[in-house]
């Protein structure tokens, strides 16, 4: 049996914010936008080139919550120059680069949302699937 996660849903204290955040910051495709119930938005949306989708309303927390939204996330991408570049000229605060690992899969940078959940971004030139060692 495949076991595949296809969606991750992300808790946020504002679904209309954190809609236009990931639409027009990151660059997602609104998948749907929908009310399945009076007391529920669900708004489901795809990075480019994603198998993998984020799903925003289902759980929404107060803006007081202690640590905020609290998801952790991360994309891969084969160039994160060019990525950083990209969310830089929406106007996404993101770190610099930092190189970890000399290794392929070892240069990360990271944001937040709206909301403060945290993202890293990857590069991954190539994918091998070997074993760690």
């Amino acid at each position: 049996m495949d076991w595949k996660l296809e969606v991750v849903v992300v808790p946020v204290t504002d679904i209309d914010r954190a809609k236009g955040f990931y639409l027009e910051k990151l660059g997602f495709h609104l998948d749907a936008d929908t009310q399945p119930t009076p007391a529920m938005r669900v708004v489901h949306m795809t990075p480019p080139g994603s198998a993998c989708s984020v799903v925003i309303g289902p759980v929404v927390v107060s803006t007081d919550a202690a640590n905020g939204a609290g998801a952790h996330l991360q994309l891969i991408v084969a160039d994160i120059d060019a990525a950083r570049a990209e969310l830089a000229g929406r106007g996404v605060e993101v770190s610099d680069i930092q190189q970890l690992d000399p290794r392929d899969g070892g240069k990360f940078m990271f944001f937040a949302d709206p909301d403060g959940n945290q993202w890293a971004v990857q590069e991954v030139r190539e994918r091998v699937g070997a074993p760690l060692g």
